[in-house]
């Protein structure tokens, strides 16, 4: 009887381990500020989600001057953020930011696109301002297979 009880919680253990160490990973991007948005800092996390790509970014802020509530649009460009190519994906279905405790803002957008085909071509996710406050582009960051965080 103490067999079978050892085996079930051996089971138990085996099964959410393996939830816990799934095979999808996370990929981490440093935001650079641009010169609109000097002394500020930021960063996204890309994590896959069935076949697309999830995005949750965090911003310590934006340019003076902006309009709140702060609304923010967000793409994935083809290229780097020093050779800038094509919009690949807009993610601006829904543009609100929610204000943390601590200064900085939060947002998070869904790509239509699967996490390995961003990390195997040359992509830049991009955080731009509302055309109320200048279309400005305010942050971008390199997706690089690097990055990769488990």
């Amino acid at each position: 009887m103490k067999l079978r009880h050892s085996l079930a919680a051996l089971l138990i253990v085996g099964s959410l381990y393996g939830c816990t160490t799934s095979s999808g990973h996370s990929v981490y991007v440093p935001l650079v500020a641009t010169r609109q948005n000097v002394g500020q800092i930021g960063n996204v996390t890309l994590s896959q989600w069935d076949k697309q790509t999830g995005l949750s970014f965090f911003i310590s802020g934006a340019p003076s001057g902006a309009v709140l509530p702060l609304r923010l649009y967000s793409f994935i460009n083809k290229g780097s953020c020093q050779q800038p190519g094509p919009v690949a994906y807009a993610m601006n279905d829904t543009v609100t930011t929610e204000r943390q405790p601590i200064r900085g803002w939060t947002f998070s957008r869904s790509a239509p696109v699967e996490l390995s085909a961003l990390l195997a071509g040359n992509y830049s996710v991009v955080v731009r301002t509302a055309a109320t406050d200048g279309s400005v582009d305010i942050f971008c960051g390199d997706i690089k297979e690097q990055s990769v965080a488990k």
